[in-house]
């Protein structure tokens, strides 16, 4: 049905998100340009990606934007405190997906990039709460296992524990 990693990720995320907001829209993108955006713009959608801003401290993106519908894939785990931005966004809609904490792996942080790592992987109802005390509320969610072509305890548990949560949320 899906191919591998990251393959498998897209599919199942352009699904969800052709199925939440069928009509393509006009999108703001949190994150530079990268392969699912332009996933998303031969699928019809008119994407505008942030520019590379730390989204911590700067709101002027999603402030400024006339989007009618902000996408946040695998963003917010990489925020110290992703409750600001979820706050400021105008939209009146968001599709979102973050990592889940998997109780038998750690955290994710790459050894060789100080900014590529996650201040946050989060439980499904941690993620849940936080979009509903920025003021949004959740209209339709699922989660979905990444497996890995490694050999081993964990790889197999990725078959069967699910890696990431997808989230189609409006503003309350």
């Amino acid at each position: 049905m899906y191919k591998v990693y990251p393959e498998k990720r897209y599919n199942i995320t352009l699904d969800f998100l052709k199925r939440v907001q069928p009509d393509p829209k006009i999108i703001l993108d949190l994150g530079v340009k990268n392969p699912f955006s332009e996933i998303m713009q031969k699928e019809g959608y008119t994407v505008e990606n942030t520019k590379g801003e730390d989204l911590d401290v700067d709101f002027s993106s999603v402030e400024d934007s006339e989007a009618e519908l902000v996408t946040a894939f695998e963003i917010f785990e990489h925020l110290i405190a992703p409750y600001n931005i979820l706050k400021a966004i105008k939209a009146k809609h968001l599709v979102t997906s973050v990592p889940l904490n998997l109780w038998f792996a750690k955290a994710y942080r790459s050894k060789s990039d100080k900014w590529d790592r996650h201040y946050h992987e989060f439980e499904d109802w941690q993620f849940d709460w936080l979009l509903e005390k920025a003021g949004w509320q959740i209209q339709e969610r699922m989660k979905f296992t990444n497996p890995v072509n490694k050999i081993g305890v964990r790889p197999l548990l990725r078959y069967f524990t699910p890696r990431y949560y997808l989230v189609y949320a409006t503003r309350v």
